[in-house]
């Protein structure tokens, strides 16, 4: 997948149609990948180019940088997901507020036209952009009826009578609620990073751990969770503490992961940690002796989920 993170020269498609969808996407949750399909499908229909449109930084990052969401997601990690999706292109649009002050119809031609040169375009149904959010597939449509595009409003994605969006997943995830999220998502909700050096007290005291030093803006509630690593070989359960270790009166939030069985080198490698179900949360015991038995306990719980093949789901 072609990745442009800024605006392509005006030569950039080979003369190739452009089927192109314009969101923030944050999480690339079972609604956003309902829109890729149909890009995709739409684009191979005309022999063109199946392209996303995002943003970087997030916009409210520059408009309202005190209401700004934490994304779930790194910038790689989205473009992973969409090169595996089947994307031809994803064009990073480096928002600034010289960006911002653009109308609608200003980044429509100015942008959307003439820089992507779209054929066809395909937005949320809430998905508002240009100066005052006055963009929508309303205007889209009269431009294109102009300029000789067409638009499309993509209807909006329900489970269980709620409509699925990052806003809900993120709610989800800050109450621990990983397998509600996971069911949203359409696949595990993941931190990446790189596993560091941690203090040694789990390997002296307690069990050896897998210290994350997380890329991702977002994380999960405080608690302990079965987890799999991927990116160092065969995937790897385990069970991961996020929090701040209160029993030994720490402050500092890390994400440790305790790997049964596995007694590879991971330092230095960075890697995938994927959030299956969480155990419980995070709480302070008295004593060192009476965590390590909440750990044998929460070990029993990862040995069954393990024993029933759920950590290949």
């Amino acid at each position: 997948m072609l990745v442009l993170t800024k605006l392509p020269p005006a030569d950039w498609r080979d003369g190739k149609p452009v089927v192109a969808t314009l969101g923030n996407f944050d999480g690339l949750h079972r609604g956003h990948m309902t829109i890729m399909r149909t890009v995709i499908s739409r684009a191979r229909a005309l022999n063109g180019l199946a392209t996303v449109i995002t943003f970087d930084p997030h916009p409210q990052r520059v408009l309202f940088p005190d209401r700004a969401p934490h994304l779930m997601q790194t910038a790689d990690q989205k473009t992973r997901l969409l090169a595996a999706a089947g994307l031809d292109a994803t064009i990073i649009v480096p928002f600034d507020r010289t960006l911002a002050t653009l109308t609608a119809e200003q980044f429509v031609r100015e942008i959307l036209i003439e820089r992507v040169g779209i054929t066809e375009v395909h937005i949320g149904p809430d998905f508002r952009f240009g100066a005052q959010r006055a963009g929508d597939v309303a205007l889209l449509s009269r431009l294109g009826a102009e300029l000789g595009f067409t638009a499309h409003a993509a209807e909006a994605v329900h489970d269980r009578g709620e409509r699925i969006s990052a806003s809900l997943i993120r709610r989800l995830l800050t109450a621990g609620q990983v397998d509600e999220a996971r069911t949203l998502l359409g696949r595990p909700f993941s931190l990446v990073g790189t596993i560091v050096h941690g203090e040694g007290r789990g390997k002296r005291q307690l069990v050896p751990t897998a210290n994350l030093a997380p890329e991702n803006e977002f994380m999960p509630a405080t608690g302990v969770y079965i987890t799999r690593f991927r990116g160092a070989g065969t995937p790897i359960p385990g069970v991961t503490n996020v929090g701040v270790r209160p029993t030994f009166g720490d402050r500092r939030l890390t994400v440790e992961t305790y790997l049964p069985g596995f007694d590879g080198q991971l330092y230095g490698q960075r890697i995938e940690l994927e959030f299956l179900q969480r155990l419980r949360a995070e709480q302070k015991f008295d004593s060192p002796e009476l965590l390590l038995a909440q750990i044998k306990q929460d070990l029993a719980v990862f040995e069954r989920f393990v024993a029933e093949g759920k950590h290949l789901d």
